[in-house]
């Protein structure tokens, strides 16, 4: 995630990697080229938030005031934004039952259960290394994001496998961000979650850009349009990256 006030996210990177050529002495080499690609995002995009309270309500409310519903609009816009991180499935590469030996194809789904749900994950960092992207992997780690359901299997599957972190899962359970087969596990929240889709990554190798100036900061204004009361106001603007040269480090799980 970058907080950054610039319009434009950039990401160069060498579209042609440098050759090793054997050497004789007293031999010339042949110098490889440089050549340099460089991809954009515009932070454009933006998602607003106005509550109008009215003046009354205002005076009379004893539950609510001003800043619990500038946190509630806080927690909305967080929710919003995972929903269309989740949404952006159709930017990552397929991952299916053919990955992880159940025939099909990579866009075959696959029902979730005790009996395939470490082979999803051992699949997926197997196809993250064959992508030569274990430096990255070992750099920023790996995650995957649930939904709800597929974190219970994986939750009972750590109870029952192991000795120390079955004890550990037994006495507190699988708390979101545990690490387990060398990956953190989280779950994507309720509604936000997509049908049929989980997000499987190399951490940090795709990007969410913020606009830094926009982002958590609540507007009250005085009777706005003329009514009588206030306006609350917050808003993102936001924009995802997910990059060419990265295209193999993160993958669109496709599940029942």
């Amino acid at each position: 995630m970058d907080y950054t006030d610039v319009r434009v996210l950039n990401n160069p990177y060498l579209s042609t990697t440098p050759s090793i050529a054997s050497g004789t002495r007293g031999t010339a080499y042949t110098f490889s080229d440089f050549v340099e690609t460089n991809e954009t995002r515009t932070i454009s995009t933006y998602e607003v938030l106005p509550i109008f309270v009215d003046e009354a309500d205002l005076a009379q409310s004893t539950f609510s005031r001003q800043m619990y519903w500038a946190d509630l609009q806080g927690q909305l816009i967080n929710e919003r934004l995972e929903n269309r991180m989740q949404n952006q499935h159709a930017s990552w590469t397929d991952f299916g039952t053919s990955d992880i030996g159940l025939g099909g194809s990579s866009t075959s789904t696959i029902t979730v259960d005790s009996n395939n749900i470490d082979n999803i994950i051992r699949a997926f960092k197997r196809l993250v290394y064959a992508a030569n992207g274990l430096n990255l992997a070992a750099r920023n780690g790996l995650g995957i994001t649930w939904r709800a359901a597929d974190f219970e299997i994986l939750e009972a599957y750590i109870m029952a496998s192991g000795f120390t972190t079955a004890d550990a899962a037994l006495k507190n359970g699988a708390v979101p961000g545990v690490h387990y087969m060398g990956v953190d596990h989280y779950i994507v929240t309720g509604a936000n979650a997509v049908a049929n889709h989980v997000f499987a990554t190399v951490k940090k190798a795709g990007s969410l850009g913020i606009l830094r100036s926009t982002f958590g900061r609540v507007k009250i204004t005085q009777d706005p349009n003329l009514q009588s009361g206030i306006g609350i106001i917050s808003r993102v603007d936001f924009a995802f990256a997910w990059w060419n040269n990265y295209d193999s480090l993160y993958y669109d799980v496709n599940v029942a």
